[in-house]
């Protein structure tokens, strides 16, 4: 368990320093507000859905702390080239996964987020990790704004 932790770690320190499409997207063609009042976590989410209902592009900006930065910037990285219906399975397994109703072990579609597994040991975190999702969740129902409250 102790060389996950250090992966994890070293995942959330990657993601947090040099979070990837981290900019405004021009021409979305769905946005949401998220928060977490919990700790203060704040992004907006800019989607950009073409034919068929894939995800063609995603970014965010804003400010929270390492872990609400990283998962935000592995969610774009992931959902990217996804259909919309694909992104809702990763959304409610990712959410299974930091609340620890989902066994990493298990099958799923996952892939690298896995490494969020151990967000459930701190319960405190699930909402710091689990807001981007949120916010796409919300973003993709055309819901402006997201609180994980």
């Amino acid at each position: 368990m102790t060389n996950l932790n250090e992966l994890y770690q070293q995942v959330i320190l990657d993601h947090n320093r040099k979070p990837r499409n981290y900019h405004e997207l021009e021409d979305p063609t769905n946005t949401a507000q998220g928060y977490n009042p919990l700790c203060g976590d704040q992004l907006k989410l800019y989607v950009k859905v073409g034919e068929g209902g894939v995800i063609e592009d995603v970014s965010f900006v804003g400010s929270g702390c390492a872990i609400s930065k990283a998962a935000a910037s592995m969610m774009t990285v992931t959902v990217k080239g996804k259909t919309v219906e694909e992104a809702r399975l990763l959304f409610a397994e990712f959410h299974k996964l930091v609340t620890g109703e989902l066994d990493p072990g298990a099958e799923n579609h996952l892939g690298k987020l896995k490494v969020f597994a151990g967000v459930s040991e701190f319960p405190a975190r699930v909402k710091c990790a689990s807001l981007a999702w949120h916010t796409l969740h919300g973003a993709l129902e055309g819901t402006d704004t997201v609180s994980t409250e």
